[in-house]
């Protein structure tokens, strides 16, 4: 086989993948026996010559070798080095208890399917309510604004990420990623989130997957129980010894694997007065901003705007306000998507971005968030938690005081008023927007900054500042405002057997890197203790 990089096919090219190799490699079209796409993005730098560019591996009927002699100096085209997986061997410590992991986000997932697939039969529990019975809870919640603590857009099955984009980008680069990619295939996920430079799987079909891969868990040994919160850990001598569900059951535990989601305030609290390792860290607050989709494809893509090879186009924005130490950027932008309720505690605002997998809402949204430090918000290591609440609180009473979140229009937030209703599109957000002054539910610092940068975004984006933008508060949750310590094996510093893993234990940033973590956690235990 052979690996073709940096292969660029014009947006306007018809002709097969396979039609236009023979003719790179110069060799007869029935010479291309298989090709099989490992990346494709798209580049849009020249918007009158946009170009895919794909790294392939292809199978020839003439040898690698002899087509390699024919093309002597393409750095392009090598022999394709086959990957060897790890070989993961049990260790040698015996266990008397079988792991319970604590959270079913993809941390909590990917955790405990590979603690299973090695015969370790884990005991997987969530707070929340399965991902059929969560899908109503929330709808329901959009739709009548009456809130549901223990299963909301936070809490329950598949984690934060179910009701997102299902954005798979990430910067890490490991070759397990493969490993969970196919894994997503194999339960019902595209096939094409193997190449895509920036592949997604939409909130519908997402559910379909953590579906697949509970009963995958089941199938290989585990258990899995929801509606049974973690309420209390039994700590000797810096050693776990067991955990309490709901206040009421005690089960004997020396391996506990903590992806309890960046939202389980709850948790931190009484881990925190548990003595269990812990520091505050950074985070960033904001808003979600909505425009025509239609306004984002022609900014990105110019006359190819509404190509049905394109799709929806998505962005990336960054301004450092240098003078005063602080940076705005978008953050888990949707596109063809909505701006959704996404609270986890009564009389709080939150909010997040969606998208189904065909992104085809006709408007396209991000974050827009700006840096907060420890140094913001107090000395104590749970004060990040006050202070997203605070600002949650702030704007609950600011819509209403019934889940209607706070809007404002672009024009009326840089020009210093409120009230204004003249939006380019209608707020996506449910159970509704009520026009309100922005600057009445976040901090100074962050609204100071957000109106040096939007001017810097509508540079970089033609009409992203454009006075009738919808801007919808508050998005606090765009990380966890504390990091459980953890070693180099994953277990926690000061307590054995422990193993904080994901979003919520401050280690990951997105779906894959959460279920990453969580695998590469499980790995770490499953060489130290026999199944």
């Amino acid at each position: 086989m052979l690996k073709i990089s940096n292969f660029r096919v014009p947006l306007t090219e018809d002709a097969p993948l396979e039609q236009l190799l023979a003719k790179r490699l110069k060799l007869p079209a029935a010479a291309i026996r298989q090709v099989v796409i490992s990346r494709r993005a798209v580049d849009a730098r020249r918007k009158h010559t946009i170009n895919f560019v794909y790294t392939l591996e292809v199978g020839t009927a003439v040898s690698s070798a002899q087509v390699l002699s024919r093309l002597p100096g393409d750095k392009d085209i090598a022999m394709v080095t086959p990957a060897v997986p790890e070989e993961i061997i049990p260790g040698s410590k015996p266990l008397d208890n079988r792991p319970v992991v604590v959270g079913a986000g993809p941390a909590g997932l990917f955790a405990a399917y590979m603690l299973a697939k090695h015969g370790y039969k884990p005991l997987l529990i969530e707070r929340g309510r399965n991902v059929e019975q969560r899908a109503g809870d929330v709808a329901g919640f959009w739709r009548t604004g009456k809130f549901d603590p223990i299963s909301n857009v936070q809490f329950g099955e598949g984690g934060a990420g179910t009701f997102s984009d299902g954005k798979l980008t990430t910067r890490v680069n490991d070759p397990r990623m493969a490993e969970i990619l196919a894994l997503m295939v194999e339960a019902g996920a595209p096939p094409e989130i193997k190449y895509l430079h920036k592949p997604h799987i939409g909130t519908d079909k997402l559910r379909q997957v953590v579906k697949t891969i509970r009963n995958r868990i089941i199938e290989l040994g585990g258990q899995v129980e929801f509606e049974a919160r973690l309420t209390a850990v039994a700590i000797e001598n810096g050693q776990l010894r067991g955990l309490t569900i709901n206040d009421n059951r005690y089960l004997p535990c020396e391996a506990l694997f903590l992806a309890i989601g960046h939202s389980a305030r709850d948790t931190y609290e009484f881990l925190y007065q548990a003595g269990i390792a812990m520091e505050a860290k950074p985070f960033a607050i904001g808003v979600r901003i909505e425009h025509p989709q239609e306004l984002i494809d022609q900014a990105q893509y110019g006359v190819s705007a509404g190509h049905p090879k394109l799709g929806a186009a998505d962005y990336a924005l960054v301004y450092q306000d240098r003078a005063a130490g602080r940076t705005a950027y978008s953050f888990c932008m949707c596109p063809g998507g909505l701006v959704v309720a996404a609270a986890s505690e009564d009389g709080g605002v939150v909010t997040n971005g969606m998208s189904l997998f065909s992104r085809d809402s006709g408007i396209a949204n991000s974050a827009l968030a700006v840096t907060v430090n420890p140094a913001d918000y107090g000395p104590h290591v749970l004060d990040g938690i006050a202070f997203q609440r605070r600002y949650e609180q702030l704007a609950f009473a600011l819509g209403g005081k019934n889940y209607t979140a706070p809007a404002q229009t672009v024009g009326d937030f840089l020009a210093g008023r409120s009230g204004g209703k003249n939006y380019l599109v209608t707020p996506s957000y449910r159970p509704g927007a009520a026009p309100a002054d922005l600057r009445q539910c976040l901090p100074e610092f962050v609204t100071a900054t957000l109106a040096k940068a939007l001017p810097d975004f509508g540079r970089k984006i033609r009409g992203f500042d454009h006075p009738g933008a919808v801007l919808t508060g508050v998005e606090t949750r765009t990380s966890a405002p504390v990091r459980i310590v953890r070693g180099p094996d994953f277990a926690s510093v000061n307590t054995a057997g422990l193993y904080p893993v994901g979003e919520g234990a401050g280690y990951a940033g997105g779906i894959m890197s959460a279920a990453l973590d969580g695998m590469n956690a499980a790995i770490s235990f499953i060489k130290e203790y026999k199944a």
